[in-house]
C-alpha cells in the first residue's frame, strides 16, 4: 500500500505490515520517507493509545501541517487493545491519500 500527495509516494510497505486502527492505516516506520515529514508542535494526548506526534508534510514547496502522526511510544494498554505494537507508526490524513 502506498500513502501518496499529488504524485509523491510519503510510505510505502505491504499491506500485511500495516495496522489498521479507527479506520486509519497506520505504516511500518521502515516504510515511511521520513525526510517528507518535520515535528509538529502540536500536542495531543489519545486518552488510550497516549501521547501522539504531529509531523507536517512538505511536497516540494508545500507544507501540509498535521497531515501525519505517530505513537512512539503507546501506552502498553492501547498495544494490548490493538493487538500489535504500533510504536513508531505513522498514518494520514486529509490531502494524503492510502492506495493499493
Amino acid at each position: 500500500m502506498k500513502a501518496v500527495l499529488g504524485d509523491t509516494v510519503i510510505a510505502e510497505a505491504p499491506r500485511e505490515d500495516l495496522i489498521s486502527i479507527e479506520g486509519n492505516w497506520y505504516f511500518p516506520p521502515a516504510g515511511v520517507h521520513q525526510e517528507l515529514l518535520v515535528e509538529s508542535p502540536t500536542p495531543y494526548t489519545c486518552p488510550w493509545k497516549g501521547e501522539c506526534q504531529y509531523f507536517t508534510v512538505q511536497v516540494g514547496g508545500d507544507r501540509f501541517a498535521d497531515r501525519a502522526w505517530s505513537y512512539p511510544h503507546p501506552y502498553p494498554s492501547g498495544i494490548e487493545r490493538v493487538g500489535k505494537d504500533f510504536s513508531g507508526y505513522v498514518a494520514f490524513w486529509k490531502e494524503i491519500r492510502v492506495i493499493d
